[in-house]
Order: structure tokens, then sequence, then C-alpha cells
């Protein structure tokens, strides 16, 4: 197991909680001030079609960070009954708008698109959700010069910014999405650890959970992994959202409970260090998309 984890854990002790909100805090810092030189900020065009509530609140969160940090947003809005042709002409003039940086397709988008189709029409050098073939492309060659997808970049962040190497452990990875399982996969791989991938497919998925260093769940379902998942000294992050019923908590929708995919009062006395729901994941994702956003203007200033 992780032998060369660099915080001291007792026994029946609550475990360290990697806070994303700490290392989201430290990331916005560095990227304040690089942009705060900078005689024409970077701006992230936001493409949103239809008018979901979780849309909303995720785009609510992107708009923030980007004034705490002097980045721009542009949000720009489409009924839900759009015409294709519509998004991607509007999708052409943001790729040859000098002063747009960065362009995303809020997910998911109404079923009569073909969200692959529009991703694709994305400049690769603008396509900061790192979502284009091409981007993906250069992440399954582990090269330089395109894009992770967010949330699998904020994983490898918040294990980097609490110091917890991922060279030569053993990762499970429950959930095989192309928004965090798989590129999270190719992302360890590129760090020299050993990845093991579990699904709904998967027989015995304890076995596979239990003897992991490190375990990460993106699979949307609430309080899936228990304590019969996990052993002493693990790892775990946490990357699930699911709204249950419940009492409201600080910051969430009122009447309802945020809860990730770990039962986390089961587990949080047995692992040695595990991401909360909210405030783990999360937060790093928002973070990771304006790094993104920051690299593309960079390239694009210097091209």
């Amino acid at each position: 197991m992780i032998a060369d984890l660099k915080f001291n854990f007792y026994t029946n002790l609550m475990a360290l909680i990697l806070d994303g909100k700490i290392a989201r805090d430290s990331i916005a810092e560095k990227l304040k001030n690089t942009f705060l030189g900078l005689g024409v900020p970077p701006q992230l065009a936001i493409i949103q079609i239809g008018n979901r509530d979780d849309s909303n609140a995720y785009i609510a969160q992107k708009k923030k960070f980007a004034e705490v940090i002097g980045a721009k947003v542009e949000h720009i809005t489409f009924d839900e009954s759009v015409r294709k042709e519509d998004v991607v002409r509007r999708i052409e003039e943001l790729n040859n708008n000098a002063s747009v940086h960065g362009i995303i397709i809020q997910l998911p988008i109404p079923q009569h698109l073909d969200e692959y189709e529009l991703v694709e029409k994305v400049s690769p050098q603008k396509d900061v959700d790192g979502l284009t073939s091409t981007n993906l492309k250069l992440l399954w060659s582990n090269k330089q010069g395109g894009f992770v997808p967010a949330t699998a970049r904020g994983i490898v962040s918040l294990l980097d910014y609490y110091k917890l190497p991922l060279a030569g452990k053993r990762i499970t990875i429950v959930g095989r999405s192309i928004l965090v399982g798989k590129p999270a996969v190719l992302m360890m791989l590129n760090r020299d650890a050993t990845v093991t991938v579990c699904h709904s497919g998967t027989c015995n998925l304890e076995e596979d959970t239990r003897h992991a260093d490190i375990l990460i769940v993106a699979i949307g379902k609430p309080k899936f992994i228990g304590k019969e998942h996990v052993s002493s000294k693990q790892i775990i992050i946490d990357v699930g959202i699911n709204l249950v019923s419940g009492q409201s908590l600080e910051e969430e929708i009122e009447g309802t409970q945020l809860v990730g995919d770990v039962d986390f009062d089961a587990i949080k006395d047995v692992v040695s260090a595990i991401s909360p729901v909210p405030g783990g994941v999360g937060p790093m994702t928002v973070a990771s998309l304006f790094e993104n956003v920051a690299e593309a203007y960079t390239m694009q200033i210097n091209s």
C-alpha cells in the first residue's frame, strides 16, 4: 500500500481530508498573478444549449472563478430546439475570434444534437475541455501541447497538491466515461502508475477496489462504495456528484443534499485519505479548466 504517504495517520482517527477548495485557491492565486500584467485577459466562451438547472449552476461557478482570477467569460445560450447548423456557425465564429482563447460546450446537450460532432467543430487549440480527437490523441500518446479534460486534470492536481505520488502505485478507477474515467486512466499511466479499470460489468468489484493504493470512483451512484470495498491506508478520490433528498447544506440547492459515489461516513475511519463531496474534486475541476485556458492563451499569443 502507500508506504511513502507524507502525513501521519493514527488508528481509528478520521482520514486526511483532501480539501479541493484549499488546492483550488492555491491555483487561483497563481492564475491571478499570471493574468495581472496581461494587456488582454484570457477569455473562455461557454456554449449552453437548453436551460438545465445543473448546467446553470456549473456555469455560475465558472463565471465566479473567472472573476476571481481576472479572466473573462462569454456565455452563449441557445434554445433547446436549436438547429445544429446554428450552433456550428457560432462555434466557427468563436474559432476565428482572436480574443477568445478557449471554447467549451456545456454538456449534456439535447438528444437531437450529436455532442461528438459539435465538439469536433471546436478548434483543437481552443478545446480547453480536451475532448476533440486531436487532444485525446495527444493524451493517448503522452505528447505535450494538448489539453486534458478538466476533471481528470483536477484529480491529478489534487493528489499532487497533497504530495501523494502516483509512480509505481496501484490505482483502481471505477467508471469509464470519456470525461473522467478514460482520461484519468491515461493520465495515471502517463505518470507510471499501474491502472485497473472497473465498471458496471466488473465481477467481484470488491477484490479490485480493496487491493488498490489509490481508488478513484466516478460512476454516478450515490454512496455506492462502502466499507466492504476499501481497506486501510488507501487514498480515496470521490468524483461523484449526486443530488439526494435531505437537509440543505452550505452552497447547495435548498432542500437537497450533495453526496458522492463513496459512503464517506462509513469509510472515513478506515482509509488514510479521502476527498469529500462537496469540496473535493468539484472545485479542482473549475480551477483545472482555467489552467487549460491559461495554457491556450499562452500558446495562441506565442504562435
